[in-house]
């Protein structure tokens, strides 16, 4: 394979593996740095737009330092969420979806708090300006993928692989009630117990602490990140971000059924339920 020297060829590559479900074989200086990998992956993105793909919004990884040595990646990282990668439960059924794992590559799941806002946070904004941005909050699994063989890369590989986003499954929204506290809420999130059933067998526990302190805490620091980074779109109204998992990442395979089951008190944490997803 020829290893990528520019940041069109990373972007061509990047899409090529995606289309295909390939794998990347790049030494692990490739690319040079975390700027880099930002380039490469902008490109992906301006052209998966160009393609006629639209931005749903954007996850957040490696928040929870808990795994950052498992990984050898020790900061956040992020990506976008795409339309077509995300999926939402039936609000009038059961908090339960359906996922393909079809074209991802060593599949994992992540069980995260998601947000939904109603309108574009103002930058440099306080928390309380945050959560006034906020539209809901839901419980969410993000699936994770990599075309690192082995789950074997560098930080600026995760950043140029889009992010390791696969899909994203939104369960039921919880609405923010006008006037809600930032600093309880804030509180409340890092608060939420969480248990991860596989098959029916207890794979994991977490906590909302786990995330860069909180949930909503990893959003904040989320969207000053963006903002520093040059040619990186804004926050906007209507976008969902995700924020990180709570436990490991585990492997998931089609015909397998997984479960959460979720603890949580006070403003929104109160009425987060637990997520059942079955993979095909």
């Amino acid at each position: 394979m020829t290893i990528p020297s520019s940041t069109d060829g990373l972007a061509a590559q990047i899409s090529a593996a995606r289309l295909q479900a390939s794998p990347l074989v790049w030494p692990s200086s490739v690319p040079a740095d975390l700027p880099a990998a930002y380039a490469a992956a902008l490109a992906v993105r301006a052209a998966r737009i160009t393609g006629g793909e639209r931005p749903a919004g954007y996850k957040v990884g490696f928040t929870n330092r808990t795994i950052w040595p498992r990984y050898q990646v020790y900061a956040p990282i992020w990506g976008t969420v795409w339309q077509g990668s995300l999926s939402r439960v039936d609000a009038a059924g059961p908090n339960t979806g359906v996922l393909t794992l079809a074209g991802l590559c060593e599949p994992r799941i992540e069980p995260e708090i998601v947000f939904g806002l109603r309108s574009a946070p103002v930058p440099g904004c306080s928390l309380a300006q945050l959560v006034d941005a906020i539209d809901w909050v839901a419980h969410g699994f993000e699936i994770v993928h990599t075309h690192f063989s082995g789950w074997k890369f560098s930080a600026a590989q995760a950043v140029a692989d889009e992010g390791l986003h696969g899909r994203l499954l939104v369960g039921k929204p919880v609405s923010l009630p006008p006037g809600t506290s930032p600093h309880a809420l804030a509180e409340a999130l890092s608060s939420i117990r969480l248990r991860l059933y596989g098959e029916g067998v207890i794979k994991d526990e977490g906590t909302g602490a786990n995330v860069l302190d909180g949930p909503l805490q990893a959003l904040l620091y989320f969207m000053d990140e963006l903002r520093a980074l040059p040619g990186a779109p804004l926050l906007q109204a209507g976008d969902v971000v995700t924020t990180g998992t709570l436990t490991d990442a585990w492997p998931v395979l089609p015909g397998q059924t997984w479960r959460t089951e979720l603890d949580g008190s006070g403003p929104i944490a109160g009425q987060l339920e637990g997520l059942s997803v079955r993979f095909k």
